[in-house]
């Protein structure tokens, strides 16, 4: 045997480099289509190419570069397709600030300076998050990189936009838009984030133009006063009744208009009577089409009071507002002002305050296109994880608007709408026209406006696979198999990718889509700036390792869903067990050499001691669960169940059980298979989760012969399961633990050896007996008897119908002990009734969050672990 020397402790800085680039030396992440396996397929939500790596970004790449690897050990033909967003207004918004720091403005540079500018940025910064990504373990096949704004990709968001208007579903239209002042261009509804804010109701008269009395209304925005074109009031109110019809004078622009009736006005906000804005209010806008009242913008697209606000023009809205309050004021017209909480609709990339104004965009028709991803969900096509993201889903294509996909940028996809100058022709191509088609003139203009970024993004599972062309990677890899993203984006892309792909590819784009939740504090805080409570994953990685990071993030995840509350003590500890797999390691290779070793036969049965038989089927259950997990995508379980199975069953027990065989030339041969044997499967079992320590030992152990990323996964069919073995071991290690309990509730030390005194049926005592060597050996005994010696003092517990006693030593403090005990008892009981009460109580169930329900049910379970463990003793002691 050639011994092979690890470390004494695993340093991740030293192989993490290396050992990702041998992945990338060996293709081991690279895919083609192959048809002697089956796909399975995850494409990458493209981050942006202005983006750092985040936590959020450490949990979801975590998750799916856990199931791509585990799926590419079961032998399918994995793809994990990475890629960029170009990132509409974020990329613009750091190149503005960069080019005015240097005096410029894009409107001095020009479009295409502007954008030559951004693809140089692009082409300098815009790979960083990539590099990141792959510090975290990322087994994408980089050979197929994609970018939203490279050239086929370009094509196909053309061919897209063409193919709804020609389907009648694309239009251009003057409406009410969500106007962010600060990005200078619309936003979809979605992209606008509410928020309630603090401030004021005002309750102005508008006297009647038949000088016959007036009507109180109440507004949140005076200052659009200025724009109004109507009263309204609900026709099922009874007040007003009388009025509707009549004319009024609105104050300061001193402009009569009539008192309409319509059911959108609520009768209970303010007066039951409305001013109507047709510009500045999506609910003003929709009733002024009603009615045929005129639209009127007092407010610019620079956030000022236009030429259309008389003397208030050239003001910020916050300005002429107090300003008309004031002159309102003066006129005898304003009744009262009320203190006002009302929710404000803010810019979700920049935060500044939007204002709805009346713009000229382009829209899609949703209605329609919703249908069919709401079928396609309902009919299981795309199953939705956890199940209570799936109403979301549902509720937001139910009651989905008309999607406005126009934006007032310069970066971007521009919208493939061509002019004619001389006859007004429009052109929707994807081909640049050179001439009208319809006048022959060369004089054409494309619209400069470009596409919401979310509707490239909505392309991607097909538009990365070469479609609109019908490649060989198309036909082969979609529809793709699993989507892990936050539920922050259900709508803005995870709806609109099924709506694509049932429109375009007649399939959906996915066969599930699970979401995750937030990783948040330990407190259960959410990571922000303002708590100081964000951390950089690389950070983490530089002071745990990556392979830490990534076991961390798994074992935190579950299966609903719930957001994870990190904190260094969870590192430290998967860091520890990524220790104790290294150590293991080291135990194992010290005397067995694993390449050698499994090359030769296997041991026959009978040459299987006890426990190497109960290994053996402790790792067939573990491979069984496990695989179960993984196939449903708990990774959380999943991790679970490895840990326990790597640090308990294999570390703690088998390890120190393999000792005396091996100890025996006789027997050392089997158990040395048996070590190798379990290693190798540990290590691949463990490989999605901790890709770069798994590796390491696997390159060390086969001397760079075997590549860990593309070994088979274990198969628990294929594993003998020594069930009647297994079970005498479990006994007898249950038996062990029975009297390290019982050392441990008398605080005696651990490694003090004690003789040990077994009292029960035969044939468990035989059972002992005859295995009493390793009895003795892992659990310390001084000897292990089967009679009682009423001579001495002895401490006495019980294991099912046996007694157990330690031998106690003559100072031992025995009733003082058991007063204690007692004692902690009481106060553990009276813990554990505080513990049952609170989560008895319905009112502290529904207002506390879910981590805080978890952690109180976790510490009541331990509490009530203790408690019956001292109630136990205490009733065996005699």
């Amino acid at each position: 045997m050639t011994p092979i020397e690890l470390d004494p402790l695993y340093e991740a800085k030293k192989y993490e480099e290396q050992i990702y680039s041998l992945w990338l030396s060996q293709a081991a992440f690279h895919s083609e289509p192959n048809p002697d396996r089956t796909p399975f397929v995850v494409m990458m939500p493209p981050p942006n190419i202005t983006g750092y790596l985040h936590i959020g970004h450490a949990l979801q790449y975590t998750l799916q570069d856990i199931a791509i690897r585990y799926k590419r050990m079961k032998g399918f033909e994995t793809l994990w397709l990475p890629g960029m967003d170009h990132a509409g207004i974020a990329t613009q918004a750091v190149v503005e600030r960069q080019i005015k720091e240097q005096g410029l403005t894009k409107e001095g540079l020009g479009r295409d300076e502007f954008v030559r500018r951004i693809w140089e940025w692009k082409e300098k910064y815009g790979g960083i998050i990539l590099s990141q990504l792959k510090k975290l373990g990322v087994s994408a096949d980089w050979d197929r990189l994609r970018f939203t704004l490279d050239e086929p990709y370009e094509r196909a968001v053309k061919t897209a936009f063409v193919h709804y208007y020609e389907k009648g579903l694309l239009y251009k239209g003057q409406r009410i838009t969500n106007w962010c002042p600060h990005c200078h261009t619309a936003i979809s509804d979605i992209e606008v984030m509410y928020a309630n804010e603090k401030g004021h109701l005002w309750y102005i008269r508008y006297p009647f133009a038949d000088g016959s009395g007036s009507v109180t209304i109440a507004t949140t925005r005076p200052e659009t006063i200025l724009g109004d074109a109507a009263v309204a009031v609900n026709p099922a109110d009874p007040r007003y009744t009388d009025i509707v019809g009549k004319e009024v004078i609105v104050p300061v622009a001193n402009r009569v208009v009539p008192v309409i009736a319509d059911e959108a006005v609520l009768l209970d906000f303010g007066t039951g009577a409305l001013k109507i804005t047709p510009g500045h209010d999506p609910t003003d806008f929709e009733v002024g089409k009603r009615h045929d009242l005129p639209s009127m913008a007092v407010i610019g697209l620079d956030s000022l009071m236009n030429e259309n606000a008389l003397h208030y023009s050239g003001m910020s809205v916050a300005e002429a507002r107090e300003k008309i309050v004031a002159e309102i004021d003066a006129l005898g017209l304003l009744e009262k002002v009320d203190d006002y909480e009302h929710s404000v609709g803010h810019c979700s990339r920049c935060a500044s305050t939007i204002e709805p104004i009346v713009t000229d965009q382009w829209y899609l028709r949703m209605k329609e296109l919703a249908t069919r991803a709401l079928e396609a969900e309902r009919e299981g096509k795309v199953e939705v994880l956890p199940v209570k993201w799936r109403k979301v889903y549902e509720g937001w294509l139910e009651n989905i608007n008309d999607w406005c996909v126009s934006r007032q940028l310069w970066w971007g996809h521009r919208i493939p709408v061509y002019h004619c100058e001389d006859c007004g022709e429009v052109i929707v191509s994807v081909d640049a026209p050179h001439v009208c088609p319809k006048c022959g003139s060369s004089h054409i203009t494309q619209e400069s406006d470009v596409l919401d970024t979310w509707f490239s993004s909505a392309l991607w599972p097909f538009a990365t696979l070469g479609w609109p062309d019908q490649t060989a990677s198309l036909r082969y890899y979609y529809p793709t198999s699993l989507l892990i993203t936050g539920y922050d984006i259900i709508f803005f892309w995870v709806a609109r990718m099924v709506i694509s792909g049932l429109e375009f590819m007649d399939d959906v784009p996915f066969h599930t889509v699970f979401i995750t939740g937030l990783v948040r504090d330990e407190q259960g805080r959410k990571m922000s700036k303002s708590l100081k409570n964000q951390v950089d994953p690389l950070d983490l990685i530089s002071m745990y390792g990556t392979d830490a990071l990534r076991f961390t993030m798994a074992s935190l995840s579950t299966y609903g869903g719930q957001d994870i509350l990190l904190s260094d003590q969870k590192l430290l500890s998967s860091r520890n067990f990524i220790n104790k797999l290294w150590n293991a390691t080291r135990f194992v290779v010290a005397n067995v050499d694993v390449k050698e070793t499994l090359a030769g036969p296997r041991p026959s049965d009978d040459q299987l001691g006890l426990f190497d038989r109960w290994i053996l089927a402790r790792l067939a259950d573990a491979t069984r669960d496990v695989t179960a997990k993984m196939d449903m995508y708990d990774f959380g379980e999943a991790s679970h169940r490895l840990y326990e199975f790597i640090w308990g069953d294999f570390c703690d027990w088998y390890i120190e059980l393999a000792k005396i065989p091996l100890r025996d030339e006789a027997r050392a041969p089997a158990t040395r298979w048996v070590l190798a044997y379990v290693l190798e499967n540990m290590l691949r079992l463990l490989h999605p989760f901790v890709p770069f320590v798994t590796e390491t030992v696997t390159q060390q152990l086969y001397s760079g012969d075997h590549l860990m990323a593309t070994a088979a996964y274990p198969e628990a069919d294929g594993m003998i399961t020594y069930d009647k073995d297994a079970t005498q071991a479990d006994y007898l290690i249950g038996f062990i633990k029975a009297v390290r309990n019982l050392k441990a509730v008398f605080h005696l030390p651990p490694t003090e050896k004690q003789s040990v005194v077994a009292v029960g049926a035969e044939s468990d005592i035989a059972a002992i007996m005859a295995n009493a060597e390793a009895v003795k050996f892992v659990g310390r005994f001084a000897d292990i008897g089967t009679e009682l010696d009423s001579t001495q003092r002895h401490i006495k517990g019980a294991y099912g119908t046996m007694q157990v006693m330690i031998l106690a030593k003559s100072d031992f403090d025995y009733e003082g002990e058991l007063k204690v005990l007692a004692g902690k008892l009481e106060l553990l009981h009276a813990d554990t009734t505080k513990f049952e009460a609170r989560l008895g109580n319905q009112d502290f169930l529904a207002r506390a969050p879910a981590e805080v329900v978890d952690k109180d049910t976790q510490k009541l379970e331990d509490l009530k672990a203790e408690e019956q463990l001292i109630a136990t003793f205490l009733q065996g002691q005699g």
